[in-house]
């Protein structure tokens, strides 16, 4: 009996509530298969294709319904509920996913869909995770540099960036230096392919080449300035930290926009800040 899987099972026995299911006519290892999905004429020989999983009351049963994910895979899934031990998700059986909070990368609310795994607990019950996700994503994907893709958010890393699942199933990444604060885990964006890895990852951006993005830095350095009275407290030099912090831009796109903005003379630099003019 494989827990979180479809198999094949012979119909050994047919109850008034349902018909047992067992690997083989004489096994007493035996699952319930509850009569409002038994297939109409099944007798006791008969081989049907199920999936097992927990019912409400912590026995393992037999449904024919398919559901969205199963033991090994990801899938996408909607949450239904948020509880005190953890969330309550959507997998097309009758009886909710659990998922733990200790098993969440972040705070969820119903209507959130995230890309989840399924696996087995101590206690031997099927839940889901947040975690992991990395290692199942695929690497094949048939995107090439500037293609235009859709991909879902699924972690963030102070380290290295924003992951991304490509069509929800091709691994890719917008690095670090990139502005994402605005996104939350389960957001689908669009953004463009800005190389692919020897691996076969797909490093993504979502700023236009440097000629075309430079008016859109310019303007949303200009939107900074106003909010500062005018007056920004550091230039150009500063340290890429600060700015971004302060810009949420890299400190080459800064350096660019705050260019573009001095040759329109929009601008003044000293060596202590910037002034609007």
């Amino acid at each position: 009996m494989k827990l979180g899987e479809k198999q094949k099972l012979f119909v050994v026995k047919k109850v008034e509530f349902g018909i047992y299911l067992a690997e083989n006519m004489k096994d007493e290892t035996r699952v319930l298969l509850p009569a409002k999905q038994v297939p109409e004429g099944t007798v006791p020989g008969d081989e049907l294709e199920v999936f097992l999983y927990k019912d409400s009351k912590d026995r393992l049963i037999a449904t024919t319904n398919e559901p969205f994910l199963m033991l090994g895979g990801f899938a996408v899934l909607s949450v239904k509920e948020v509880g005190e031990i953890g969330a309550f998700l959507d997998w097309g059986l009758e009886k909710d996913l659990f998922l733990p909070y200790k098993e969440m990368t972040c705070r969820l609310k119903p209507g959130d869909e995230i890309l989840v795994t399924l696996y087995i607990d101590k206690s031997r019950r099927l839940c889901a995770s947040m975690q992991g996700i990395y290692d199942l994503l695929k690497k094949d994907s048939p995107y090439r540099k500037d293609d235009m893709v859709l991909g879902r958010v699924y972690e963030f890393s102070d380290n290295f960036g924003t992951f991304i699942a490509v069509d929800d199933k091709y691994s890719a990444m917008i690095p670090r230096f990139e502005d994402c604060s605005h996104f939350h885990i389960g957001d689908v964006i669009q953004a463009k392919v800005s190389g692919v890895k020897p691996d076969g990852k797909l490093d993504l951006t979502l700023r236009e080449k440097a000629y075309i993005q430079m008016d859109a830095d310019a303007e949303k350095i200009l939107g900074v300035l106003e909010k500062y009275h005018g007056v920004l407290p550091f230039n150009d030099k500063a340290s890429p930290e600060v700015i971004k912090k302060e810009m949420q831009m890299s400190k080459a796109a800064f350096k660019r926009g705050v260019g573009r903005l001095y040759k329109q003379r929009k601008i003044e630099i000293t060596d202590t800040c910037i002034k609007k003019v």
